[in-house]
């Protein structure tokens, strides 16, 4: 999905932002014509290096987390969509099985900012 290049958004205090854990957030840019649909995005670390993504599936765009916070599969290893089980690295939100393989999760900036998790959709 191509997002028009927003301002930074703060979404955390960057002590929220701990390993093992993601952070769920709405955007306050919406998906556009025709719906307008508030978009969520969700902020994790992987290993030391802060990552966000879309919350959207790249095959039918719905959200990818099971509950809430949930996000990675049984082994802990690959973000997995809740719907149809697509696998994506963590790194680089490529995925790996699934209809979607071959696509990606949308990426977010991310940065840690006097003291807040902040993110923008990228160039």
């Amino acid at each position: 999905m191509n997002l028009p290049v927003t301002e930074w958004q703060a979404i955390a205090a960057a002590s929220d932002l701990t390993p093992g854990q993601f952070l769920e957030f709405h955007l306050t840019q919406t998906t556009g014509e025709p719906a307008s649909v508030p978009l969520t995005g969700f902020a994790f670390l992987d290993g030391d290096t802060p990552r966000a993504y879309l919350n959207a599936c790249p095959h039918l765009g719905i959200e990818l987390n099971w509950l809430p916070g949930r996000f990675m599969d049984v082994d802990n290893l690959f973000i997995q969509c809740s719907t149809h089980g697509a696998l994506f690295k963590p790194g680089s939100g490529e995925c790996i099985a699934g209809p979607c393989q071959g696509d990606a999760l949308t990426p977010l900036e991310i940065r840690l900012q006097n003291g807040e998790v902040q993110v923008r959709a990228q160039d």
